[in-house]
């Protein structure tokens, strides 16, 4: 017998005793994705133009290169984890919801990936 409450015992905890875990990761990404995306936004826009050689600079700086870093990972991390709990919730045969977890596993790594990959060939300048 316990003498916590019966809200007390499930409070934050799932079925898989992590309920918490998840939501908060996905919230901080969230909250992290909001300066960021204002910061490209805003950054992109004051650029004078467009043009390849312009965003080539513009990349290549190093304060540019680590913020760009940082957008690509908390977005794909952020997307991954929205994505894995409409896998969870939708698909039902546990092999099937395995397989596709494990796909959009692997394919957010990848996209992740190719664009930190991206980012630094722009910055150190073996894309000019």
């Amino acid at each position: 017998m316990s003498l916590r409450s019966p809200l007390g015992r499930v409070l934050g905890l799932g079925s898989a005793h992590s309920g918490v875990h998840h939501w908060w990761h996905q919230r901080l990404t969230s909250l992290a994705l909001v300066p960021l995306t204002i910061w490209f936004l805003v950054s992109v826009l004051a650029l004078p133009s467009l043009g390849y050689e312009t965003v080539v600079a513009w990349m290549s700086q190093s304060g540019t290169a680590l913020l760009l870093v940082l957008f690509v990972v908390v977005a794909t991390w952020h997307s991954q984890l929205g994505v894995r709990v409409v896998v969870e919730d939708y698909v039902h045969g546990t092999g099937a919801r395995t397989l596709t977890l494990v796909i959009v596993t692997f394919a957010h790594v990848l996209i992740g990936a190719a664009g930190v990959f991206a980012v630094l060939k722009v910055a150190f300048g073996a894309a000019r």
